[in-house]
């Protein structure tokens, strides 16, 4: 196992701890909403110090139902999973994208060897694996000579 999988794992048991311990030890047993949001509890605390507290500023929107205002929350909660995933995953490709440029860029690690015959020996093996990747030419169908295609 290596080292990226331990972290994972590590990192999964943590979330199941945090998410199966408030239940499995009874926290939240003695009220009346066990799991109510830190709104409502901080709502409950100032309403108990001062009953007379206005608020300074309502709402834009108020829910109908607790159960449109939790679709709202959870809907939220996954636009910004996927915004995070996104901006990772575009990290991720772009770093990948750089790293097999430079490798056919640098054409591999025997650059500058020459072949029996004088030449560059990766020469021929960079003109190959450029061949192989894709253009904007092959991406069309049509103009451009595709690896592996019948083409002129």
């Amino acid at each position: 196992m290596n080292r990226n999988t331990k972290i994972n794992a590590l990192l999964l048991l943590v979330v199941a701890a945090l998410a199966v311990l408030p239940l499995a030890l009874g926290l939240g047993d003695h009220k009346e909403e066990p799991f109510a949001g830190a709104d409502a509890e901080a709502e409950t605390a100032i309403t108990e110090l001062q009953p007379d507290y206005e608020p300074w500023f309502s709402p834009l929107y108020e829910p109908p139902s607790g159960e449109i205002e939790s679709a709202l929350f959870a809907l939220q909660a996954a636009l910004g999973a996927g915004v995070l995933a996104y901006y990772f995953g575009l990290r991720r490709g772009r770093r990948q994208g750089a790293a097999r440029a430079e490798a056919v860029g640098s054409g591999g690690a025997g650059a500058g060897t020459r072949g029996d015959d004088g030449t560059d020996a990766d020469a021929g093996t960079a003109k190959a694996t450029a061949a192989a990747i894709p253009t904007a030419d092959d991406a069309g169908g049509g103009g451009g000579r595709s690896a592996g295609g019948s083409g002129a």
